[in-house]
């Protein structure tokens, strides 16, 4: 494991009676987009601060390159951090404030021009060089601090919630243009966020935590499709959990009794055993809603449930439905892939029909 690029090895951190960091183990590849995910007070940023240097570990190591920095100042890591603040020097120009750390380093002056010019041509700003950071929008702002912080090249580029701060349309461009950046230097970003969002949409991999632990550390595909427990099912996304028995076992399946509700079907990848207890996360968008019971030949091997709508949302995209189904409450998604004005509505009150496949339910806990 100390062979990794970068390496956080049994790390914990008190801050008084809180662990805020407990006995984290974990390795981000060369050149990875890793992002630590998770609610307010799980832990990510002070594992970012303990690898920027500005905190210590009580216990446990931190290498870099099979280096052990632990106990290296911030000054001696080749570290750099983008903060959701940007941190920008209001009395300097853009080219001043990106040449700084150059000038620090006592380049010579063709080669923090040649860098500097580089680096804004790379983030389409060689435009705004002689302007004050008063005089940018927020994505500029944004922009000029990336380009700060990488254009020394840094070991690591650590990012701590640098999007919070923009609006809902310029953040999905700054995504974009996060994901163009990290293609092109290959640096290893260390993305901190609570936004679900933004971890799936630009990670290589992600670490869910909670309460200072690691809950699962996959990619983003399986984070969503096959979360590690309840937690991690109801952080990434939403979904609907119906808890039970199960009662007997069918090859490869499963049938479980939740309390008070017919029985389901679920593909049984725990290799649960009748009499045990389980939980399972079944997401808005696998559930089928319709006016009419799905075709006779689907019937026998899916879940099929009469319901009452009881509310719902039109999004544009699709329709989300919330239905009570013999008490249990669960939601649907109904993505709009077709034109619908044409269609017979689903609308309040209605007496619908609920169902899904046993392979689109995922066991989650025992």
């Amino acid at each position: 494991m100390k062979d990794d690029f970068l390496v956080f090895d049994h790390v914990t951190k008190r801050f008084g009676a809180l662990t805020a960091v407990n006995d984290v183990s974990l390795s981000v590849g060369k050149g990875e987009f890793f992002s630590l995910l998770g609610p307010s007070g799980c832990g990510k940023t002070t594992l970012l601060r303990m690898l920027g240097g500005f905190e210590r570990p009580d216990s446990g190591r931190i290498y870099l390159e099979g280096k052990d920095i632990t106990d290296l100042p911030p000054n001696r890591r080749r570290v750099h951090t983008v903060f959701q603040n940007y941190a920008l020097f209001p009395t300097m120009t853009i080219w001043d404030n990106i040449a700084f750390s150059l000038k620090l380093a006592h380049l010579s002056k063709r080669e923090i021009e040649e860098k500097v010019e580089d680096i804004l041509d790379m983030i389409q700003m060689s435009d705004h060089a002689w302007k004050y950071p008063s005089q940018l929008s927020g994505g500029q702002k944004q922009r000029v601090a990336i380009a700060r912080a990488l254009v020394d090249r840094p070991q690591v580029l650590l990012l701590d919630e640098p999007l919070a701060a923009l609006d809902l349309k310029l953040r999905q461009h700054m995504l974009l243009e996060l994901d163009t950046i990290h293609d092109q230097v290959g640096i290893t970003f260390l993305y901190v966020t609570h936004d679900q969002g933004e971890a799936m949409s630009l990670s290589d991999r992600i670490a869910v935590l909670n309460k200072g632990k690691v809950e699962q550390l996959d990619g983003p595909a399986k984070i969503y499709e096959a979360p590690a427990s309840r937690f991690v099912a109801s952080f990434i996304g939403d979904t609907n959990f119906l808890s039970g028995e199960v009662v007997s076992v069918e090859g490869d399946y499963c049938f479980i009794q939740p309390e008070g509700f017919a029985q389901i079907k679920a593909f049984n990848d725990k290799n649960m055993q009748p009499g045990q207890k389980v939980s399972l996360s079944v997401r808005p968008e696998k559930i089928r809603v319709t006016l009419s019971p799905p075709p006779p030949e689907k019937g026998a091997s899916i879940n099929v449930f009469q319901s009452i709508v009881k509310d719902i949302v039109y999004q544009g995209v699709y329709t989300k439905y919330w239905l009570d189904s013999q008490g249990q409450r669960i939601s649907a998604l109904k993505p709009h892939s077709r034109f619908l004005l044409d269609q017979e509505p689903v609308t309040w009150n209605d007496k619908v029909f609920v169902w899904w496949h046993p392979d689109d339910g995922y066991m989650v806990e025992a």
